[in-house]
């Protein structure tokens, strides 16, 4: 699967690469589908919708459609004092299709941006009502981006060490857990009451990044409850679990108390173009609404509403409206509950979960769980032997693959991955 590098990607810097230690790049020159297709002509299953982008499948004609006839009306125009009929489509698309309960979207780059969009609402939010609230509740183990402060709310480690005196304090509180849920309700009543909590942002349903962890909506129910009694705003970081991922459209529709903010990129333009939006209660919204011009909410991108990301994105939605989208949704989650079963017997694996179109386990082995554990490079090589690409968590495990991949492609997968475990 190696091939040579191009002496041109010899100056591009990678992201989440040691390049001293890395094998050569692997050129792509096209996609289509779940497929990925090298220069030298090998087919390549997307098991991971390239980071969990491309929810459609690779160069969807209807998304590449919209964005080509958007191209040659208007590519962009400063979002400060203008607007224009994408963004307004997109944000009316939105608001269709979320939970009821939403009033304004507010649009960034990308997942990161999306979150620090929500910190600062949060925070300004009290601030601009007379009120000194700063500190964030988030969960252990998470995930939120890699700006600063996406990275002072995830979960600290090797990743941040560099930046550590640089991130703001912020209380970490244990997953809950039907073991624990007792404890965490009131560790997290406390913390509201006795600290100046402005927010608790968390990932829906399932921690990604962190090893992709699945909880319960009806824990999670109980925290969002008990923040909405003390008026502490809740966020949800629906960057990866919206748009169908954990098998609702998006997974706070799984709780019956909905969050004052909502985080969205990744699937969101179907991999095609870089977009985040943060959507937000009117409530939140009228505490900036003000004649005090110091209460505005001092924040933008200068490709904030970008016309080609929006086009994209509502193109996207049209796919999401139709019903081959939720029957796909259900076919690769039905299909990953029956291989759940195979893979529990394997004494190499445990800890086998699914939600949604996800499907992730543990591998067995003797070294400390984490990033760095050496089961992910040997499984990552040996998946691209087999022309499928995973990317592991470590020794996590998992399959994320845009909701295009055919039974076939599945099969695949879930053969390889037997016969990795049983080397094991």
């Amino acid at each position: 699967m190696k091939n040579n590098k191009l002496q041109n990607d010899n100056i591009i810097w990678h992201p989440y690469t040691q390049e001293k230690l890395s094998n050569p790049n692997i050129e792509i020159k096209k996609g289509l589908g779940t497929l990925l297709y090298t220069a030298d002509d090998k087919e390549i299953i997307d098991a991971i919708s390239s980071w969990w982008v491309t929810i459609h499948g690779h160069a969807h004609p209807t998304i590449a459609a919209a964005i080509a006839k958007q191209t040659v009306e208007l590519e962009q125009v400063i979002f400060a004092g203008f607007t224009h009929q994408p963004a307004m489509n997109l944000a009316k698309n939105l608001i269709d299709i979320l939970p009821k309960g939403y009033a304004k979207v507010f649009f960034s780059d990308n997942g990161s941006t999306a979150v620090e969009v929500a910190l600062k609402m949060a925070i300004q939010f009290h601030s601009n009502k007379g009120i000194e609230r700063q500190k964030i509740i988030a969960f252990e183990n998470s995930y939120h981006g890699d700006t600063f402060g996406a990275m002072a709310i995830s979960s600290r480690g090797s990743f941040h060490s560099a930046f550590e005196t640089l991130l703001f304090d912020v209380i970490y509180l244990p997953l809950p857990r039907e073991e624990n849920i007792e404890e965490v309700c009131n560790l997290f009543t406390n913390f509201i009451e006795e600290d100046n909590i402005a927010a608790f942002i968390y990932e829906p349903l399932l921690q990604a990044a962190g090893g992709m962890n699945i909880y319960l909506p009806q824990h999670l129910n109980r925290l969002l409850q008990i923040a909405k009694e003390r008026h502490c705003i809740s966020i949800a970081d629906e960057v990866l679990t919206g748009f169908g991922r954990t098998g609702f459209l998006f997974a706070s529709e799984a709780m019956t108390i909905k969050p004052d903010i909502i985080c969205l990129s990744k699937g969101l333009t179907g991999g095609f173009m870089p977009l985040g939006v943060t959507v937000c209660q009117q409530h939140v919204y009228d505490a900036f609404f003000s004649n005090d011009r110091s209460k505005t909410f001092f924040h933008g991108h200068s490709y904030t509403g970008n016309p080609l990301a929006c086009a994209a994105a509502n193109a996207g939605i049209e796919l999401i409206r139709q019903p081959l989208f939720r029957e796909n949704i259900k076919r690769i989650a039905d299909q990953h509950l029956r291989f759940a079963k195979k893979l529990d017997q394997f004494s190499s694996v445990s800890n086998v979960r699914c939600i949604g179109t996800i499907i992730a386990f543990d591998v067995n082995n003797e070294e400390n769980t984490g990033y760095f554990n050496s089961i992910r490079d040997k499984a990552y090589d040996f998946f691209l032997s087999k022309n499928i690409l995973m990317r592991p968590l470590g020794n996590v495990l998992y399959l994320l693959p845009p909701y295009c991949i055919t039974d076939e492609e599945l099969g695949k997968c879930y053969e390889a991955i037997e016969e990795f475990c049983g080397s094991l």
